[in-house]
């Protein structure tokens, strides 16, 4: 049986184009645009007409930086694929890029088969995964090869977590020269972590156990460091590289310097850099553990050139780093010794939003928004133009967004799995009305019409951007 839903007098935004249009669906597709109130778009007929008089009719959002359930400090991050995913619904996004882990002394396989049995008819919307490498031996670059032929095309790499995640500088040219020959991509957490570990230990031994030194100790030119690093690494590879959540003015510059000449080198970053600071890693009586997360927050200054950075295209894309843990009982792990803090903030279901409120606050355009949150995380991992557009033969996912409607982001409504939000109290102008993932409600005017298993797994070409 074939399904026909219309989406009607709507302005329908992309990253190239706004026009007010009606937009045709069929099976799960979008099938067909044409302008409001002319002859072809009046011939259309569908069992679902959707009134979008008056709202945007966008692309359903893109987060490429998500980890639920991630194991971390002891404890495990408090969305489920389940949860996070319904959250990601309500917030208007429609896929997630999730990071799979290879565990030290284990193959990529069992990593990537342990994070699809978390995943697999639990998910609320479409998914895909990148790998986190762990321990690269010969064994692991072989393994990198078969993930890139099965549509796991993004391998990521960390230059902090010693004696956890971390890569040392060996390995991470070994997994680069790899990715070169693969077509993979290499994304990297950037920050000197032998080093900051060395400036944890020292606040420390001088009684600095707040959570505001753990801002003070991930020092902003240990993240530029890191990232210039990481740029050099990949040059002498001859391979593409992706910089996961960039936080300071030092480590942009970085990323400005190496795209001017030339490089393959992109960069991301994510709301609480953009709309939150050290400010808020100071608040008193431990609250500011809600807001650890690493690369950390910044002080409110560095705000301006990220701004900058989206609107100049040295940053590319903005996605969540979603990884929540609740401050009853998990970030509380840190009272005493803020390096015990669960590093992560919860940010999947509140990005459009304040994205949103950007384009109303002036920082980028209407088209900018969904450039760096829909369009281009598909293209940078290889869902383009399945996801991330609303056009011909593309997935149905499709938000119809309210731009005028005001309200406040608190944890009292919001979706997310985790007892606080970091926006607490924040009003922003705009908010999702209506949600179809592949055609399919799964938020219908405000309300929840969506079930786990119906986001199924999307395998991926490669980066799309590359020379």
């Amino acid at each position: 049986m074939s399904s026909r839903t219309v989406i009607r007098g709507g302005l329908v935004i992309t990253a190239s184009d706004e026009m007010h249009a009606d937009v045709l669906i069929e099976d799960g597709r979008i099938a067909a645009l044409a302008a409001s109130g002319t002859p072809a778009a009046e011939a259309w007929t569908a069992e679902s007409v959707v009134d979008a008089t008056g709202k945007y009719v966008i692309p359903g959002g893109v987060d490429a930086h998500t980890h639920m359930e991630l194991p971390f400090g002891g404890t495990f991050a408090s969305d489920t694929f389940e949860t996070g995913t319904r959250a990601a619904a309500w917030g208007g996004t429609t896929t997630i890029v999730d990071f799979a882990v290879q565990s030290v002394g284990r193959s990529l396989r069992e990593g990537l088969d342990a994070w699809h049995s978390k995943a697999e008819g639990n998910c609320a919307v479409d998914y895909a995964f990148h790998m986190i490498v762990s321990d690269v031996r010969e064994e692991t670059l072989k393994e990198m090869d078969l993930l890139v032929e099965e549509g796991v095309t993004s391998f990521k790499q960390f230059m902090a977590y010693p004696g956890v995640f971390y890569s040392d500088d060996g390995q991470i040219l070994r997994a680069m020269q790899r990715s070169a020959e693969n077509g993979g991509l290499i994304m990297m957490h950037a920050e000197n972590g032998i080093a900051i570990d060395v400036l944890v230990e020292q606040a420390l031994a001088r009684g600095e156990t707040d959570p505001r030194y753990h801002g003070e100790v991930r020092k902003a030119l240990l993240e530029a460091e890191a990232t210039h690093r990481a740029i050099r690494l990949a040059q002498v590879a001859g391979a593409p590289l992706y910089v996961v959540h960039v936080s300071a003015t030092e480590a942009v510059a970085e990323l400005a310097r190496a795209r001017d000449a030339g490089l393959n080198v992109f960069g991301e970053t994510c709301p609480q850099y953009l709309f939150l600071s050290t400010d808020n890693l100071a608040e008193p009586d431990f609250e500011g553990a809600k807001y650890v997360c690493s690369t950390p927050l910044r002080p409110r200054e560095h705000q301006a050139e990220l701004w900058k950075g989206l609107r100049t295209n040295d940053l590319q894309v903005v996605s969540t780093d979603h990884c929540p843990f609740c401050f009853t009982g998990q970030k509380e792990l840190g009272r005493g010794d803020f390096s015990k803090i669960p590093n992560g903030l919860p940010g999947v279901e509140n990005r459009m939003d304040l994205l949103h409120q950007a384009v109303l606050d002036g920082h980028i355009s209407r088209r900018r928004w969904i450039e760096i949150a829909c369009a281009t995380p598909a293209r940078m991992f290889g869902l383009y133009p399945k996801k991330g557009t609303i056009a011909p033969g593309a997935d149905a996912d499709v938000v119809i967004y309210d731009p005028g409607a005001e309200q406040v982001i608190s944890a009292e409504t919001h979706h997310m799995n985790v007892d606080y939000s970091a926006y607490e109290g924040r009003t922003v102008t705009g908010r999702v009305e209506t949600v179809l993932s592949r055609g399919v409600p799964v938020i219908t005017g405000r309300e929840y019409t969506g079930r786990a298993g119906h986001g199924v797994y999307t395998p991926r070409a490669t980066c799309q951007y590359l020379n």
